[in-house]
């Protein structure tokens, strides 16, 4: 494994790393008695590394060549931190309120060192799960995704830079392998990683197989997953993947960054919200209901994709005359075409965020790994419940995504399912 330059490090060699680093002395200073070193990397696939110095602190990310939380017998390319840091830089420059600066890069030992997001920081996924509402949490993320998918594309790039973009990110094709198989294909099929809340979701499961009608729609999704490079997204969008506050909302974790259909990136952030919307009854008590933090949740999908609709169109009419070449001016030349285009564009993103968000709700329910919303619903009847619930509702609108033309529409689907 060391032949290539890479050696894993432990907390002990983590300082030897950092005394020979400028870049991080520069940050962390030299009194390496005092470094104060945890690991926190409770992912799948990384260690995380928190370093704190009397002054200053970083966040030190290290790709392993292998699934962290399946272990060796899953090999995983380490060549994915170098994605990572090249999407943190890009949507940092893009989004810089949003994203954690990167400090240091190293490609021999797949090592990212950035700036560490401080307490009260928390995953939001968590935040989610305690039933805190963040109150700017539509507008900063709405705001991230307008600005990193919109200046991405076509709508802002010459043709020529896009595919010189896209074939930098080609390159991350076996995290894009992992996508297309945990998906779009394991759910619809009988696999060994495959697990769902048994015995009480096994006829779910088994119903999500036999579903001719799911798996047409799914086939479409994972050929444009894999065949449309509109923007640089994320591609890991997920509740987990943002650090918040309620003023800060911080984007982590862009390793599986590639170029690919925007909506995959807006249904990953607001599929999750509903998995948490659904989730919410496993976590009442007597002390709270969790009423209103359901309402909060309907409220912030609703914004999330209004604003995003809103910010992305400003964006555009903003640059209609830049460099972009999807629709050059010369041509698309009066006002009725020019709202004509956008009208049909948005209506397409609007189908893709809806699929992509619906599969990856499916995927989190009978496919491999799982979200903490659900899993840490004691009760294990109840966390079923709440499953089938959110697994009914991601078939629906999966299949019924092209008849439904607002997002407020998607809400009423949400309560709904959620009555029935």
């Amino acid at each position: 494994m060391a032949s290539d330059g890479f050696r894993p490090l432990d907390e002990k060699s983590l300082v030897e790393y950092i005394k020979a680093t400028p870049s991080l002395v520069s940050i962390l200073g030299d009194q390496f008695d005092k470094l104060e070193i945890k690991e926190v990397g409770d992912g799948n696939l990384n260690f995380v590394y928190i370093v704190l110095a009397p002054s200053g602190s970083i966040v030190i990310k290290q790709a392993l060549p292998y699934i962290r939380c399946i272990g060796e017998s899953w090999p995983m390319t380490k060549e994915r931190a170098y994605f990572e840091a090249t999407a943190l830089k890009e949507h940092g420059r893009l989004s810089p309120e949003h994203v954690p600066e990167v400090y240091h890069f190293d490609r021999t030992m797949c090592l990212i060192g950035m700036h560490y997001l401080e307490p009260p920081h928390i995953i939001l996924r968590k935040g989610l799960i305690a039933g805190i509402e963040y109150p700017l949490l539509a507008q900063d993320i709405s705001d991230y995704m307008a600005k990193t998918l919109f200046f991405t594309s076509l709508l802002y790039l010459t043709t020529t830079d896009h595919k010189r973009a896209v074939a930098e990110f080609c390159g991350n094709v076996e995290l894009c392998r992992l996508t297309e198989q945990v998906v779009f294909s394991d759910p619809y099929k009988m696999s060994q990683y495959n697990h769902c809340t048994s015995p009480y979701l096994d006829a779910d499961a088994e119903a999500v197989r036999n579903d001719d009608v799911l798996k047409i729609e799914v086939a479409e999704l994972k050929s444009k997953f894999c065949e449309r490079a509109q923007a640089l997204i994320h591609g890991d969008l997920h509740t987990g993947s943002l650090m918040v506050t309620h003023d800060s909302t911080q984007v982590i974790d862009p390793e599986f960054a590639f170029y690919g259909p925007m909506g995959f990136d807006i249904g990953a952030f607001i599929g999750n919200l509903i998995l948490a919307y659904f989730s919410q009854d496993g976590h009442a008590d007597q002390a709270n209901d969790r009423k209103s933090y359901k309402v909060w949740i309907l409220k912030t999908i609703t914004e999330t994709w209004n604003l995003f609709h809103q910010k992305f169109l400003a964006l555009w009419d903003e640059h209609k005359d830049g460099p972009g070449e999807a629709y050059l001016p010369e041509i698309y030349n009066n006002t009725g075409l020019q709202q004509l285009v956008k009208q049909k564009y948005m209506k397409e993103l609007f189908e893709d965020t809806l699929g992509f968000g619906a599969a990856k709700m499916i995927r989190r329910i009978v496919g491999v790994a799982h979200v903490e919303d659900f899993e840490s619903i004691k009760d294990v009847a109840k966390r079923a419940d709440c499953e089938r619930q959110a697994l009914n509702c991601a078939k629906k609108l999966l299949k019924e995504r092209r008849n439904i033309k607002s997002i407020e529409e998607v809400v009423s689907t949400i309560e709904q399912v959620h009555l029935q």
